[in-house]
């Protein structure tokens, strides 16, 4: 287990002087007791390298992240047997750990998975240029792992000269997914493409392909000829066309795909002309669902609705996400969608819409609605009555994300009574402050029957108009929560209060816009060493109160982001994000980022 010393003690002023850090499945630092440390420090009782061989191959069938860790506290046998039996890495913040000490923690890994920049980065609340580089990690691994396969980055800034490097340093480099990063090009797909002669997926989602206009490369056409072993292809956010011609050559001698997502480049009739290739597919993203054709554009023709019915029939994943279609529209392609688990739609197809996949689609496990116009004033298409239908007929769903302008508490506690099993919760209520729209009460005891009735929830985003009530009802009883994001919401100081005193499973709490302070940043402070991260913008914090969190908490990282390379407004912090870390304060902080 990887160790950091703490000769003055955690900072807190509980008189402990001998706690030590670890790094858990999730690839951060977590705190363990003098109990376990003695287990750590203990001499094994037998040594030889026969029980540590026995102990791998009993190892090897430990999946849970948490049964990993604790098998790793037993003693220094099981401690070295678990890191040399460790095939996958999560690391949860590259900036908890460094490169060279993860590798030297975990010699043999085949599969890595990397997140960078906190979540709000997705909406334009992190700077340009924080940080999140993958060049050290990929630089330190390229030696150390030549049997890597498999690599998943998150909100990670990749070169291409990143992807080149992985290209030629895993000669059986598999699986390649890169999700919200930025600073690569079509180049750098294009070494992929060419040199990872085993690729089984590339899967590119909501990244920023940064090439001008002038300088794409054709990277479908350097896919090596022949038969290949491709099972998954997304490139729906690839903003430029594709060679056509290529990808349906590259479609046709790749027998064991089964997902495949294009762009919004590729017409519906070209997408039925892949599809006729690939009818074993079970997940389809359509792009834009578009007509385009070289003469010209036209309307959503039914022959071409008609050609994919078939597929439809297979489909477990369908993403309509880029695609603005209607309820019509949609009509007779869901309703061959009885095997549907998971649906990303556009609100475009208004509630009548949800009506029909609630009717179709009773395996569904995943619904994501996104809006087609996200301001604040825009008239929204999907509404609660959408969201009764979708409780009422897919009474199996797990996760849910819902943007909608107006929503009422009688359809969100219908929802945490038909669907108990939900774990993911994102209702996300465009605009702020916005009560139910039929009383104009808050949406206190939406989200409280939420928490209250759904044992299984993990994840929780919460809008609207809410009060401290609301925060209480999380309080008490969402003791699985693990992740929550709040926005435009909360009375004061003890909403945040209730939280985190009473939600003991909470790992990554995400705040803007709401009115906490000092007094409700410093009530977490017996918590915060147990959290992977907290992120605090457009809050009532100041920088005394952030420092007052730093002095006490010497082992947390706590930055200061600033949108500028001013100072401080008189003291007001505008965005604060606080994370565990083993190795201290990172080295490549920008000059708006303050490290306290």
């Amino acid at each position: 287990m990887l160790e950091y010393g703490d000769g003055d003690g955690d900072g807190d002023g509980d008189g402990d002087e001998d706690k030590r850090w670890s790094l858990d499945l999730a690839g951060t630092p977590q705190l363990i007791s003098n109990s376990e440390s003695t287990l750590i420090d203990r001499p094994p009782p037998f040594s030889d390298q026969v029980l540590e061989n026995v102990l791998e191959n009993v190892l090897c069938f430990l999946t849970s992240c948490s049964d990993r860790n604790a098998a790793s506290l037993v003693c220094k046998s099981w401690f070295n047997a678990e890191a040399q039996s460790r095939l996958e890495l999560f690391i949860g913040n590259c900036y908890a750990i460094s490169p060279a000490r993860a590798i030297f923690r975990f010699p043999r890994i085949r599969s890595l998975m990397l997140k960078g920049k906190p979540r709000f980065a997705d909406f334009n609340l992190v700077p340009l240029g924080w940080g999140a580089s993958f060049s050290p990690w990929v630089a330190a691994m390229a030696s150390a792992y030549p049997w890597l396969q498999r690599i998943c980055l998150k909100r990670m800034t990749v070169t291409d000269a990143d992807l080149a490097l992985v290209a030629c340093s895993f000669p059986s480099f598999r699986d390649l997914c890169l999700i919200c990063c930025d600073g690569f090009t079509t180049a750098g797909l294009a070494a992929i493409a060419e040199n990872c002669r085993c690729l089984h997926s590339l899967d590119l989602i909501e990244n920023d392909v940064e090439d001008d206009e002038d300088e794409v490369v054709d990277w479908i056409s350097r896919f090596p000829p022949g038969k290949t072993c491709l099972e998954s292809l997304v490139f729906d956010c690839v903003r430029f066309s594709v060679n056509f011609e290529a990808l349906e050559a590259l479609v046709a001698r790749s027998p064991s795909l089964w997902r495949l997502r294009v762009n919004e480049h590729v017409s519906v009739g070209f997408l039925c002309r892949l599809m006729a290739w690939a009818p074993q597919l079970t997940d389809l993203g359509t792009g834009s669902f578009s007509s385009f054709e070289e003469d010209g554009f036209r309307d959503l023709a039914p022959e071409y609705l008609r050609a994919i019915y078939p597929v439809c029939a297979n489909l477990i994943s369908l993403n309509f996400s880029y695609a603005q279609i209607t309820a019509e529209q949609l009509k007779p392609v869901i309703a061959s969608c009885h095997n549907l688990q998971i649906l990303w739609i556009l609100d475009s197809v208004r509630d009548e819409g949800l009506q029909m996949v609630a009717a179709t689609c009773k395996k569904l496990r995943e619904l994501r609605v996104f809006p087609l116009d996200a301001t604040e004033d825009s008239e929204g298409s999907v509404s609660d009555i959408g969201l009764t239908a979708i409780s009422e007929g897919c009474q199996k769903l797990q996760s849910i994300l819902y943007f909608c302008q107006s929503m009422t508490n009688e359809a969100v506690v219908a929802m945490s009574k038909n669907c108990q099993d939900l774990v993911v919760f994102r209702l996300c209520i465009m605009g702020r402050h916005r009560p139910d729209h039929l009383t104009g009460e808050p949406m206190d005891e939406g989200f409280g029957a939420i928490v209250k009735n759904c044992k299984k929830l993990t994840r929780l985003a919460v809008s609207g108009l809410l009060t401290d009530k609301a925060f209480a009802y999380i309080g008490n009883y969402g003791k699985s929560v693990r992740t929550l994001s709040v926005a435009f919401a909360g009375n004061s100081d003890l909403g945040l209060r209730y939280v985190l005193e009473g939600c003991p499973k909470l790992q990554k709490l995400e705040i803007r816009d709401s009115p906490f302070g000092d007094a409700g940043l410093l009530s977490g402070i017996h918590h915060y060493y147990n959290m992977r991260f907290l992120w605090m913008s457009s809050c009532k914090i100041s920088l005394k109160g952030c420092k007052e969190v730093a002095r006490r908490l010497p082992l947390m990282g706590l930055e200061v982001i600033t949108d500028s390379l001013e100072d401080d407004n008189n003291g007001v912090v505008e965005k604060l994000y606080m994370y565990r870390s083993l190795v201290g304060p990172r080295n490549d902080a920008p000059p708006f980022v303050k490290l306290l």
